[in-house]
């Protein structure tokens, strides 16, 4: 089968960063990446233009990088507290999700998109986590929810 090559114009997980040229499926490529805006079929023009587009894509990531170490030293030491309805031993009716974190974050006039706060389960007990909000691959906070009972 043949394959496709595009230029990425974002950084996308598990396949490359910004600005490389690189090989995917072509269902990937043209049902994926290029209607999303991650990626640039690697036409002549487009290739010719690449080192163009690196510099706008530096540039974006420059910007993107700033903002969210910004964001980052806005998240130091922040905690939420979260109230939900307990059962017996302290086990929640229902859980604490990233949606849940995110609304408790907005209330404190920080927002942060629900995308980036990383759990691998939503909390189901009355108690205190700590939670990464993950930026980037090397931009990242911890925050303190504290989840109480009602």
């Amino acid at each position: 089968m043949a394959m496709l090559e595009i230029i990425l114009r974002k950084d996308v997980e598990n396949l490359g960063a910004a600005g490389e040229l690189v090989t995917v499926r072509p269902g990937y490529g043209r049902n994926y990446l290029i209607p999303r805006g991650l990626a640039l079929a690697a036409t002549r023009g487009n290739i010719a233009q690449l080192e163009h587009q690196k510099r706008i894509i530096a540039a974006d990531q420059a910007r993107v990088r700033a903002e969210y170490a910004k964001m980052a030293e806005a998240l130091k030491g922040v905690s939420v507290a979260i109230a939900r309805k307990k059962g017996a031993d302290g086990k929640l009716f229902g859980s604490v999700s990233t949606k849940d974190i995110a609304e408790a974050l907005a209330m404190q006039n920080i927002n942060v998109d629900r995308k980036l706060i990383k759990l691998d389960d939503p909390f189901k007990a009355v108690g205190s986590y700590e939670v990464p909000v993950r930026f980037t691959a090397d931009i990242s906070v911890d925050i303190r929810v504290n989840v109480v009972g009602v």
